[in-house]
């Protein structure tokens, strides 16, 4: 917001700082639909690394949860018994322990996708809370050799860190 301030002679007008992000919208933004938050902070390339996730969660997810629903299938007629098993190598034990196994590993998925929604959102969030942050020339770190004399004759040659603020 642009105030215009008079003090005696002098005029000063202070204004909002220039592309600074919100982050309160970037979160909902995020939330709404994941990567929005990314699209309203101008940082599109990291789209591709957050529906890559998604995608791959969502995948693994309808994967675990089709053998979850086979196995149970093959429980049922295991315990009713009135056709043969879809599974002939396992008994009634081994049946359970894939119908576990196969839950436990959608269930899994379900937290893998729900945190991978959470990161997206969080990661939006904070880079709008970044978006004000003053990076200015003055701020550098070099990486320079240097040789360093030892004792008599003798120097040493190495690389020296120099942060100038």
């Amino acid at each position: 917001m642009d105030t215009l301030r008079l003090d005696q002679d002098t005029i000063q007008i202070e204004g909002a700082p220039q592309n600074v992000k919100d982050p309160k919208k970037a979160l909902i933004l995020s939330l709404i639909l994941p990567g929005a938050g990314q699209v309203y902070n101008e940082k599109v390339w990291k789209l591709p690394l957050l529906y890559g996730g998604v995608t791959t969660a969502v995948y693994f997810l309808g994967f675990n949860n089709r053998r979850y629903q086979e196995f149970l299938v093959a429980l049922e007629i295991v315990r009713e018994g009135t056709e043969p098993s879809p599974f002939p190598n396992l008994n009634e034990d081994g049946i359970i322990r894939n119908v576990n196994y196969w839950r436990r590993n959608r269930d899994a998925m379900y937290m893998v996708f729900g945190a991978i929604y959470a990161l997206g959102a969080v990661d939006a969030f904070v880079d709008a809370h970044l978006s004000s942050f003053d990076i200015s020339e003055d701020l550098s770190l070099k990486f320079e050799p240097s040789i360093e004399p030892l004792l008599a004759n003798n120097s040493s040659i190495g690389v020296s860190i120099k942060l100038r603020f």
